[in-house]
């Protein structure tokens, strides 16, 4: 049978049931014995320990064998000396990055010992507007994981002046989805931070929805010329420390900082910079966590939020604190420290097997043996095998005009380009003013100025033929094209390329799939991943999507592009400085302002 939820008896007779298996007079569902155990609360490990668990939850800790004078356990596991520790908790993730849906998620989370996420879901909401978010709800609430939802609070990112979104999410409409659905445990990251600073209504109204009802606001910010403003707002964390002074600044403000570590080839990664108020100043780690924010499905495999936590440890952190950084400090943070994140008698039996190198071995979801010896349990893959279907109107979400001319037009008299640089890590991006003389093509001047087109095509079907045209410096691509339906955070198409031929094979690509990832060489398709739901997802299994991802990284690389396709899709972010494309046009930041391509 599928993993099973929690008993529905009254309270009382759950926690009634957990006092006589704690005295040893009822028999414990199971017992973890022969480990050693890893307190959050009091980041020690002690030896000779066993956890007895009933009905989901933890009864008692225990010293090893104490099992032998009590009611006979149903079933014993032997950890062989191994670390037991409570399930991580991932303070900030967004599902869609992964570009699988929440239960082909959970797999590769329980795989590497993630029990709890919190996701922002404004990627869906940014194309499907409220049915996006609650059909990312109910998959969620089939998934083998503990989902809570920070609800989207920034869709669109900007005014319909500067990018056209399919969703809007209003105040009304975020106070009614924290009404209705109990999942939906805070506010998602207010990305908007120069309008909340400078006191834009809207931005305000919608903070005001999670403050009145007691929740908290999750932020997103760049300049510390911002932090006061923001603190001041009620926006109470943040996963955007970028390097020591600003993560100073804003664990100083009272936000709690998420440490955000990846894939060290991806923007992802900086978490060697934000710790070195802890390693380095004397910080106290109390009002820290680690997080993943996004992944796509290879690396979500290979660099979970367990990587994060050796991450830390590499970079000063005792395997203890990391560890209670990874997992109790998040479930602090939203309410839930309780519940989640430690190894105490009434918590949820989430625990994680641990090696010396303080890697998964084992992972228990609501004391159900989910991953054992590092493979999946015939329970979770008959579970995973059950996964939630999307409606409909999530496989039709990309609507373009027809016949669009993809490219600029070629400059007859000397003019001076606003053209976006391309500098690692790839999130910052700079304005280039590039001189542009007179040419017979358009291949001599991207030649002689490292020069791409880029082009942003609406696909929500509110405008006729939105496009915009702009240019790459530094983007690396050599010949042909490279698109994606993912361009944050509209998730309008975007796409870039040396020639219109092949850039308008990448987006018929996407066309015809409702929705992908692509690269084209020479007029042909040598990689995609097919994103069908919401433009966004794939329905596949992830070890699926893993590998379509391995494909696209191998031809994106072979292509010369020199930031990695998550970097590529941040392109459209209209929120990070210094220039962007939408489907309006050049966006200056933070001005918020619309550019010229050419003065």
């Amino acid at each position: 049978m599928p993993i099973t939820r929690f008993s529905v008896a009254p309270l009382w007779q759950q926690t009634q049931a957990l006092a006589a298996v704690a005295r040893g007079q009822a028999p414990a569902d199971m017992v973890i014995t022969g480990a050693r155990m890893l307190s959050t609360y009091s980041e020690r490990i002690a030896n000779d320990k066993e956890v007895w668990i009933s009905g989901g939850r933890i009864a008692a800790i225990k010293p090893a064998g104490a099992h032998k004078s009590a009611a006979a356990p149903k079933a014993i596991y032997d950890a062989k000396g191994g670390i037991i520790a409570p399930g991580l908790v991932d303070p900030h993730i967004h599902i869609e990055s992964s570009m699988v849906t929440a239960c082909a998620y959970a797999e590769a989370a329980l795989l590497n010992g993630t029990t709890t996420i919190f996701c922002d879901s404004h990627e869906i909401g940014n194309v499907m507007d409220v049915a996006g978010v609650e059909a990312m709800l109910e998959d969620a609430r089939m998934a083998p994981l503990s989902i809570f939802l920070t609800v989207p609070s920034t869709v669109p990112a900007t005014s319909p002046e500067l990018e056209t979104a399919g969703g809007d999410l209003t105040p009304e409409k975020i106070g009614a989805m924290f009404d209705k659905w109990p999942e939906a445990l805070a506010l998602g990251e207010k990305m908007d931070f120069v309008p909340v600073a400078m006191g834009d209504p809207r931005s305000h109204a919608i903070i005001a929805e999670a403050l009145k009802r007691g929740r908290p606001v999750s932020g997103h910010i760049y300049g510390r010329e911002f932090v006061a403003p923001y603190a001041a707002s009620g926006v109470t964390d943040t996963h955007e420390a970028i390097d020591i002074d600003i993560s100073d600044d804003f664990v100083d403000a009272g936000i709690w900082v998420f440490l955000r570590g990846g894939n060290p080839a991806t923007p992802w990664n900086s978490i060697v910079e934000a710790i070195r108020p802890i390693t380095e100043r004397g910080a106290s780690h109390k009002r820290y966590c680690v997080c993943t924010d996004d992944r796509d499905a290879d690396d979500l495999l290979h660099f979970g939020l367990d990587w994060v936590v050796r991450e830390a440890i590499r970079l000063g952190m005792k395997p203890e604190q990391a560890w209670a950084m990874g997992s109790l400090h998040g479930a602090t943070r939203f309410g839930l420290g309780d519940e989640i994140g430690g190894l105490g008698g009434g918590r949820r039996a989430d625990l994680v097997l641990l090696d010396d190198s303080m890697k998964p071995v084992s992972t228990w979801y609501g004391g159900e043996l989910v991953v054992d010896h590092r493979q999946i349990t015939p329970v979770l893959e008959e579970t995973l095998n059950q996964r939630y279907r999307y409606p409909e109107a999530a496989y039709n979400t990309v609507h373009t005009p027809k016949n669009l001319k993809l490219i600029p037009e070629l400059p007859t008299a000397p003019v001076t380009a606003n053209a976006i640089g391309i500098e690692m890590p790839g999130i910052v991006l700079p304005l280039r003013k590039v001189a542009l003389e007179p040419a017979n093509d358009w291949p001599t001047l991207l030649e002689k100025h490292n020069l791409s087109f880029v082009t942003v095509i609406e696909r929500h079907g509110k405008s006729d033929g939105g496009i915009a045209h702009g240019l790459l410096q530094d983007f690396g691509l050599t010949n042909g094209a490279v698109g994606s339906s993912v361009g944050h955070d509209s998730h309008n198409i975007l796409l870039a390329g040396t020639n219109e031929a092949d850039m308008a094979l990448a987006l018929q690509t996407i066309q015809d799939a409702k929705g992908g990832i692509v690269v084209v060489q020479d007029g042909k398709v040598t990689a995609f991943v097919g994103l069908p739901v919401a433009g966004l997802l794939s329905d596949k299994r992830v070890h699926e999507v893993a590998a379509e991802n391995v494909a696209l990284k191998r031809a994106w690389e072979a292509a010369g592009c020199t930031i990695p396709y998550m970097g590529f899709n941040l392109i459209p972010l209209s929120v990070i400085p210094e220039v962007r494309i939408t489907d309006k046009g050049l966006v200056r930041v933070p001005e918020m302002v619309l550019a010229p391509l050419y003065e």
